[in-house]
């Protein structure tokens, strides 16, 4: 029998410093008279502790998780200044559902995706529609569902089956276009990438199209390498198509990461709205919309291309609410937040922003790809994220996945894992540059994996791969 003193049974790697017990111990310290100095883990605990008390555990803990600074994993932005830092604290009660108690939050919200709208050159920005969301997963599900019920209503009008939807992406998108296809039935298309087509780009694009197919996803920022799909090629091929079977496929662009970039940094790439194609266009602002987490939009070109029965009319709080959302209640702080920088940045501002976030992406690859070790995978021209892998036959002493645990030492995280199908021999590495990331940084970190790649290859013998995981991070 086990109590909740006997320590706990370690049934297999776990990513938290639990320790062995079933109790947080209060430093002395800290402790006052009268309260507990012991707290159950996974217990609520059966009496008050004083605000400081609780405030200390939490803290002590929390000084366990690692330095964001030096995560180049994420692409979720760790920082914002002093003035957000207040705005937050002030507006951490603001539920965004609620229209009705909070109307200020709601016409900012407005405006900020009109803004959006407007920067992704929609043809008239009072006539498209957009809305907030938690993050760019959420974002995507909708636009997802919009283009879902967008055939459903065609095929009915004109007598046709509904069942057997099916969605055409690349094979390295980010999961949460596998759930939302496992989530709503649509059947997932994967177009494998390969050495010749790194990403969706319109090739033999015809084998996975048919009369059910609800769209095909264009990727402004590969998460697995950071690289641009070629929406206005991909249009092009749609467009053949068309031509040839008579299929009418829209494009909706998964901008979660370029989104922010490519208005700025390639203002005349055609990705956006000027792709007549493109109906809906997602983003996250947490990741280069520079808001904490979590925050994300999503526009459709027009009124017509988000269906009205998607769109509820809720009377819950007090008044008439338009809501089209997986969520309910959710934060608005972020909102004002983004807000905020909108203004406080305007153009200029992110684009020097994103600007110097290229500028060390690009310096990194360079030094990288000046190591014998390693043969780049991109050079983070497009958003400013990397990969890279090991030269073919450079050492059978080390992988990439030494490497990552050899620069944890110092504190950098910089995930190994293998690309998706068709390429799961290749294993790459991948760095995240985000608004924080200083030349200075980027320098100690050239070093530090110099200093990393000299002590392998100084190895008598090969490292053991037994335990290796990848550490891919979205």
């Amino acid at each position: 029998m086990t109590t909740a003193s006997d320590p706990a049974p370690r049934t297999g790697p776990t990513h938290g410093f639990s320790g062995l017990g079933h109790q947080n111990q209060l430093n002395p310290l800290f402790a006052r008279a009268g309260e507990a100095t012991d707290f159950p883990l996974n217990m609520l605990p059966p009496t008050e502790s004083l605000p400081e008390t609780a405030y200390q555990v939490v803290h002590d803990e929390a000084m366990l998780d690692g330095n964001s600074r030096l995560n180049l994993a994420t692409f979720v932005g760790t920082w914002m200044d002093p003035h957000a830092d207040r705005l937050y604290s002030e507006t951490a009660d603001k539920n965004m559902v609620d229209k009705d108690e909070y109307p200020q939050t709601a016409a900012i919200e407005t405006r900020c995706w009109k803004m959006l709208a407007t920067l992704w050159n929609a043809p008239d920005a009072e006539g498209a529609i957009g809305t907030s969301t938690i993050g760019s997963s959420e974002a995507c599900m909708l636009g997802g569902l919009a283009l879902k019920r967008r055939w459903q209503h065609a095929r009915r009008a004109a007598g046709l089956s509904t069942e057997k939807p099916n969605l055409v992406l690349s094979s390295a998108v980010q999961v949460c276009w596998e759930k939302f296809c496992n989530y709503w039935d649509v059947e997932p298309r994967y177009v494998p990438i390969s050495d010749e087509h790194k990403c969706l780009d319109g090739f033999e694009l015809e084998k996975y199209i048919d009369e059910n197919t609800i769209g095909v996803v264009a990727i402004m920022g590969v998460t697995y390498t950071g690289v641009y799909e070629p929406v206005a090629k991909i249009a092009e091929a749609l467009d053949r198509i068309h031509a040839e079977t008579g299929l009418d496929i829209p494009i909706h662009v998964d901008g979660a990461s370029g989104g922010m970039i490519a208005p700025f940094l390639q203002p005349d790439l055609p990705w956006d709205f000027r792709v007549p194609r493109v109906v809906s266009i997602s983003t996250s602002a947490h990741k280069y919309g520079l808001v904490y987490p979590g925050l994300g939009w999503v526009i459709w070109r027009t009124v017509d291309d988000l269906p009205k029965d998607l769109v509820f009319d809720v009377t819950y709080l007090g008044g008439h609410m338009p809501s089209f959302a997986l969520n309910f209640s959710r934060p608005g702080a972020q909102v004002l937040l983004q807000y905020y920088l909108f203004l406080r940045l305007g153009w200029d501002g992110y684009y020097k922003v994103q600007k110097a976030s290229q500028d060390v992406a690009v310096y990194l690859a360079g030094e990288i790809a000046k190591m014998p070790a390693f043969d780049l995978w991109n050079d983070g021209t497009d958003i400013p994220v990397f990969a890279w892998q090991l030269t073919q036959g450079y050492t059978d002493k080390w992988n990439l996945y030494h490497l990552s645990e050899r620069l944890r030492l110092k504190g950098w995280l910089i995930p190994a894992y293998p690309m998706p199908d068709n390429l799961t021999d290749v294993v790459v590495q991948r760095i995240v540059v985000r608004n924080g990331l200083s030349r200075n940084l980027a320098e100690s970190l050239v070093l530090d994996i110099a200093d990393a790649v000299a002590y392998l290859d100084a190895l008598e013998s090969p490292m053991p791969t037994e335990g290796l995981v990848s550490t891919f991070t979205h």
